[in-house]
């Protein structure tokens, strides 16, 4: 047995592991299996992988590593599991154990993995000075520049793709722009905190400005916590297992601070990192009960506005609309149906459903980066079912999905007859007076 297969089996969960019945029901609910029809890149395979390492059968290397890296991690696998696998849970324990193992990454991948996880993304400072460093680039002459000259082909061409749809960037966050306390229009129904995120607060500022006004039109007062961080989900997704948990700590106690009935995200995956907390921190004894207790109070704006908030009403002219699930809303905060029914409230509109608009997109994170190949292949098949509705707007709830729908509105529909936005600014900017 070699190091890797040790640390796996100190490291996975041998319940979650037995529990794995092989029936097979997950094997529809997979991406990357649908789109390979290999056993090995099902959650049922990938599991059968993990448990022949743990017990010493399989001595795990590089094309074990290559194959957890390959999973998405949407974790469509667990709402079809009949056994309640976790899939989520082994899949991230996994990557735990092959980060503390491995020393594969090249030099570059290091460099780049400590600026972001430990450098940039828990400072949220220092987030608004990268806004202020993009929204420089974006303008003034360098980014014409870069174009003009062929500069930007140096780079592959998935991330000149991801440049040319980046949203208008910010030096300033949504504390800095409105404050962070607002309250309720008229009688207040509870206090919330709304989590602004690390690159939600600069890259999609405007949409958690608008997050706060659509809340305090619906009766709710908005508290924003400045001692808040980043919500770790990168950091536990990549197997950086030890900094998430900080970043979790860290967000306990500024939210505790708050004092509010509910904490409320407007991205799917940091909204499911959030609710997950308890899971995170439920072998340390001194945070378990608080971590829990935060956990409850997470939930979805659409959740909260459709669920818990004053009516609002919402006009639109003759608009044809669909909407692309986020993975981690639906698959974990288990919020479907929220967004759906507020669209369907919306006077004018015609809302139509996508076909397989719960299959991941391809964005998964920063997956449509470190594997841009199965995230293009994604993004085809997704923008086959987008194009099928005809809408004229495709919405979804998480910046990752956004920046990934853009991407393919701007390869398919350059017509501009299709455009991707978050629901939260579709919702507001069609909001009726009150």
């Amino acid at each position: 047995m070699n190091e890797l297969a040790r640390k796996l089996k100190l490291t996975l969960d041998e319940d979650q592991l037995t529990n794995c019945m092989r029936c097979g029901f997950c094997l529809p609910a997979c991406p990357t299996f649908g789109e390979t029809g290999i056993e090995a890149e099902s959650p049922r395979g990938r599991i059968a992988l993990m448990k022949a390492a743990a017990d010493g059968l399989l001595e795990p290397g590089k094309a074990f590593e290559e194959q957890m890296n390959h999973c998405l991690g949407c974790r469509a696998c667990e709402p079809a599991c009949p056994a309640d696998v976790k899939f989520g849970h082994l899949l991230e324990q996994a990557r735990e154990a092959i980060e503390e193992h491995t020393e594969s990454h090249r030099w570059w991948v290091k460099a780049v993995r400590g600026t972001v996880f430990k450098g940039l993304f828990p400072h949220p400072r220092r987030m608004r000075l990268l806004g202020g460093a993009i929204k420089l680039y974006q303008q003034t002459g360098i980014r014409s520049l870069a174009r003009r000259t062929g500069l930007m082909r140096v780079l592959p061409e998935h991330m000149r793709d991801m440049e040319a749809i980046l949203p208008a960037a910010s030096a300033q966050g949504v504390i800095e722009r409105i404050g962070s306390i607002h309250p309720a229009k008229g009688e207040s129904m509870a206090t919330v905190a709304l989590f602004r995120g690390c690159l939600m607060d600069v890259l999609f500022t405007e949409t958690n400005e608008k997050s706060v006004r659509l809340l305090t039109e619906a009766g709710f007062t908005v508290v924003i916590p400045d001692t808040q961080t980043c919500c770790g989900a990168l950091h536990a997704h990549s197997g950086e297992t030890k900094d998430a948990k900080g970043l979790a700590k860290r967000n306990i106690e500024a939210f505790g601070a708050a004092g509010v009935d509910y904490i409320v995200s407007n991205a799917g995956g940091c909204g499911a990192s959030l609710t997950e907390y308890g899971h995170l921190l439920h072998e340390e004894d001194n945070w378990r009960e608080a971590a829990e207790s935060f956990s409850r109070r997470v939930i979805d704006i659409s959740e909260l506005l459709f669920q818990k908030g004053r009516k609002l009403h919402f006009f639109s002219k003759d608009e044809r609309v669909t909407y692309q699930d986020s993975c981690h809303l639906r698959n974990v905060m288990r919020s479907g149906s929220a967004p759906r029914s507020l669209l369907r409230q919306v006077e004018g509109a015609v809302f139509k459903e996508m076909p397989e608009a719960d299959r991941c997109c391809g964005s998964a994170g920063i997956y449509n980066l470190t594997q841009p190949e199965m995230a293009g292949q994604l993004l085809e098949r997704k923008m086959e079912h987008a194009e099928a509705t005809r809408a004229e707007y495709v919405l979804t709830s998480n910046p990752g999905c956004l920046l990934q729908m853009k991407n393919g509105v701007r390869k398919h529909c350059s017509d501009g007859k299709m455009k991707a936005e978050h629901i939260v600014d579709f919702l507001y900017d069609r909001l009726a007076d009150s």
